[in-house]
């Protein structure tokens, strides 16, 4: 039987958890049992800059991170389930791919 994969990124941690759920609930009202959310390793974006604009003085230096959160389902291929999960209202935080494997 063919498998749907959902891969979901996001920098915001809250959205994606509740996309998360979303999708479980959906699942679980159409009566398909799911594997996941499996959560992926969180992805470090650091950069580091110098707080002096000249270069001069001390050296002082800012630090910027960004986490990137990915979430990973599999579920079984359902045409009532992959419809209503395309019809979910998405923020432009969260970014997701739908695969399907068989």
């Amino acid at each position: 039987m063919p498998v749907v994969r959902v891969k979901l990124n996001s920098t915001d941690i809250e959205t994606l958890n509740n996309i998360c759920n979303s999708i479980k609930d959906l699942a679980k009202k159409s009566g398909i049992v799911i594997s996941g959310p499996v959560p992926l390793p969180t992805k470090k974006l650091k950069v580091t800059t110098r707080k002096s604009p000249c270069g001069n003085g001390t050296a002082t230096f800012d630090r910027f991170e960004m986490r990137i959160h990915r979430r990973l389902i599999d579920l079984p291929a359902n045409e009532k389930v992959l419809h209503s999960i395309m019809r979910l209202q998405i923020p432009k935080s969260v970014s997701m791919k739908i695969e399907v494997k068989d």
